[in-house]
């Protein structure tokens, strides 16, 4: 009899703890009503209507007609705003709470969202450590949906069930001839950073316990939110004064300074093509801010022995984001003394990419994912 009740027991907490896993599984709240797949929509057309005549032809950039053709319901090659918003939304698949779509700021260019990830491993949703992320695309494409792609998605899985709540941010995006900038880019980033600080009791969030991840242009935002001040390059005047604390972060192929010239030149390219000024200098900037503006979007120049620690790995072959950036921010490390760890891995182009095709980079994509837990684990 006792055997009976006792394995009675264990079948009610299994059984409670599943029901309860199956509920807080589909908490899902999409807080834009559905208004965030038009902002989306826009976001994307925008960035490849290179003619700005309100749609995308293929012609307009083929290389990514094969990810878009899917919304070209009259197949004449080209697809209009209408048909942009039947756009998939990819969100990151977790087995736990997602608060999706949150208006976090509005914008003359639009309005800005990010999605909120909640840890799986628990229901005590308060004073949460938070990771943000912020997307790659050269601060001219991607979203917040690159959380829900491949290795980011193993790396955000397996932190949520680790207990970080994950956040990943939209922001404004640059293109040619707009208004926007690597800076505004920036500012974005640390607004969203404000807002989940300003809401933290509400969202269940530490504010002293924010983590920053980004890849690519995001590592370099990543960069900047982890060693400039939370005070420093203010943009929403409603979210102004609601400060953070950094605790660590990590970068993937990010820049780390826009001013030294031969950190862009390769071996076989020896003549330096600044392809990035046009999207650190503002629209009406004077040409004697140049330097100001380039050592301003630098990470590196707000590298101090006080600095949060930093985690950079980066591809010896990567010919967007040279391996030069990682081991510059090594350099610089060891003279001030700051906790930089670099990996660099072999023969990896950008999004680790084989840079020879045919010779596997080492160590690993499994590896770098491992790598890349195991740093945020260690500040729990």
């Amino acid at each position: 009899m006792k055997f009976i009740k006792t394995n009675y027991k264990k079948f009610l907490i299994v059984l409670l703890v599943g029901l309860s896993s199956v509920v807080f599984a589909q908490e899902t709240e999409d807080q834009s009503s559905g208004a965030y797949a038009s902002t989306k929509a826009k976001k994307e057309l925008n960035s490849l209507d290179k003619n700005n005549d309100g749609k995308y032809e293929k012609s307009e950039n083929e290389k990514a007609w094969k990810r878009y053709q899917y919304l070209d319901a009259n197949k004449d090659e080209s697809i209009t705003f209408e048909e942009f918003k039947n756009i998939k939304l990819k969100y990151l698949e977790t087995n736990g709470k997602r608060k999706l779509n949150v208006l976090y700021k509005s914008t003359e260019e639009s309005s800005l969202y990010l999605d909120i990830y909640y840890p799986t491993n628990t229901t005590n949703l308060t004073n949460l450590p938070v990771i943000i992320y912020t997307h790659g695309g050269g601060w001219a494409a991607g979203s917040k949906m690159s959380a829900g792609n491949a290795s980011f998605a193993k790396v955000f899985d397996a932190l949520t069930k680790k207990g970080f709540c994950v956040v990943s941010v939209d922001y404004r995006l640059y293109s040619k001839g707009g208004t926007v900038s690597i800076r505004d880019c920036v500012i974005d980033a640390k607004d969203a950073a404000r807002y989940l600080s300003k809401n933290s009791k509400e969202l269940g969030l530490n504010p002293k316990r924010f983590f920053a991840f980004g890849d690519s242009a995001g590592g370099q935002m990543a960069q900047m939110l982890l060693l400039s001040d939370s005070k420093s390059l203010e943009g929403d005047e409603n979210l102004t004064g609601n400060d953070y604390n950094m605790v660590a972060g990590s970068s993937w192929y990010g820049p780390c300074d826009f001013e030294k010239t031969s950190l862009y030149n390769y071996d076989d390219r020896p003549n330096f093509h600044d392809r990035f000024g046009p999207r650190i200098l503002e629209l009406d900037s004077n040409p004697k801010d140049k330097l100001k503006l380039y050592r301003e979007m630098s990470p590196i120049n707000y590298l101090t022995k006080k600095s949060p620690p930093l985690l950079i790995i980066q591809g010896d072959g990567d010919t967007t984001i040279p391996v030069k950036h990682a081991y510059y921010m090594q350099e610089k490390a060891q003279k001030v003394n700051a906790p930089v760890e670099v990996m660099i891995i072999k023969n990896a182009g950008h999004n680790w990419r084989e840079a020879t095709p045919g010779t596997s980079i080492t160590p690993t994509r499994e590896a770098i994912i491992k790598k890349t837990i195991n740093f945020f684990e260690s500040f729990l």
